[in-house]
């Protein structure tokens, strides 16, 4: 069986809107980033070979869902991870098992690995490994919840393992092995009830000491008090005139323009080409002056 290609187009159900958000994918996407990083060393240390993974995608599912996209047959280790309620899976695919099984035990990694249950010895090679990789993901998770991963069980086929209903909604992340040339997907699944807490609390602003708000406060006056002593230029001017242009190159010193601008009208009051107040025309002694006066529309 073949897994189900991302490229394929995927059924959006009104009836259940998406309920992991953009912030919450983000904050999982920084974690598992770094928990792709540090799986990469293990690998790589354990494997004596060039290994790398990384974080392909993150999507909302059901557990039903989410189970059809595995193989028939894979590597299913399912964990906890108190507090978090529910259990969780790590599933790699069968070859990517074997060939690390084979490279762990001193053998080259060949292509043609066997797909079937492992021995007892090759089980507790691997269990070692993942004890490892899970433990990488306890560090990784600990901006988000401080988590206590614990292998409970292992399955071959994704139908038996019974860790959720099939309703349930899940937070599925899918992750690219590659050893060496080869590359497998690697996908992990926590269920969303259990991480939604953790994830609101994470996201939520760091609390404000009495200190702290004062000096935001004070800044803040210091702010508003600068912004009223910044000079600006402002101007009062009349509506404008249209002139033909055969009347404005016959202009001469000492000539009278009739201005659009009605005696009744009030001046214009502009800063940076913004109207923001009108004016009717006065003195102030012997200089030229502007009252702020309302208009009808800005009394009513």
């Amino acid at each position: 069986m073949t897994r189900r290609s991302s490229a394929e187009p995927v059924l959006y159900d009104f009836r259940r809107p998406i309920q992991l958000s953009r912030e919450h994918s983000r904050m999982l996407q920084v974690a598992l980033d770094g928990f792709c990083r540090l799986a990469t060393t293990v690998f790589t240390s354990s494997l004596r070979t060039v290994c790398s993974v990384s974080l392909t995608g993150i999507e909302q599912s059901t557990y039903s869902e989410y189970v059809d996209s595995l193989d028939a047959t894979t590597y299913l280790t399912i964990f906890s991870a108190e507090p978090l309620l529910g259990k969780c899976v790590l599933e790699v695919p069968l070859r990517a098992v074997m060939t690390t099984v084979d490279y762990m035990l001193g053998g080259p990694g060949r292509e043609d690995q066997p797909e079937r249950p492992l021995t007892e010895i090759e089980t507790s090679v691997v269990r070692g490994l993942l004890e490892r990789l899970l433990g990488e993901l306890r560090y990784s998770l600990a901006p988000i919840v401080s988590c206590e991963p614990i292998i409970t069980g292992v399955e071959y086929s994704p139908q038996f393992a019974q860790v959720a209903g099939a309703a349930d909604v899940m937070v599925a992340m899918r992750l690219e092995l590659r050893i060496g040339e080869r590359a497998f997907e690697m996908t992990m699944c926590m269920p969303f009830s259990g991480l939604l807490p953790h994830m609101i609390r994470a996201a939520a602003p760091a609390p404000v000491s009495d200190r702290e708000r004062a000096q935001r406060a004070q800044s803040a006056a210091k702010l508003r008090d600068q912004f009223q002593r910044v000079p600006v230029d402002v101007s009062v001017r009349l509506r404008p005139t249209t002139l033909a242009p055969p009347d404005l190159a016959a202009l001469q010193p000492g000539d009278a323009i009739r201005l659009n601008h009605p005696s009744s009208a009030p001046l214009e009051v502009v800063v940076d080409g913004i109207n923001f107040a009108h004016a009717t025309a006065g003195t102030s002694g012997f200089r030229l002056a502007a009252l702020i006066v309302d208009t009808p529309k800005e009394t009513q």
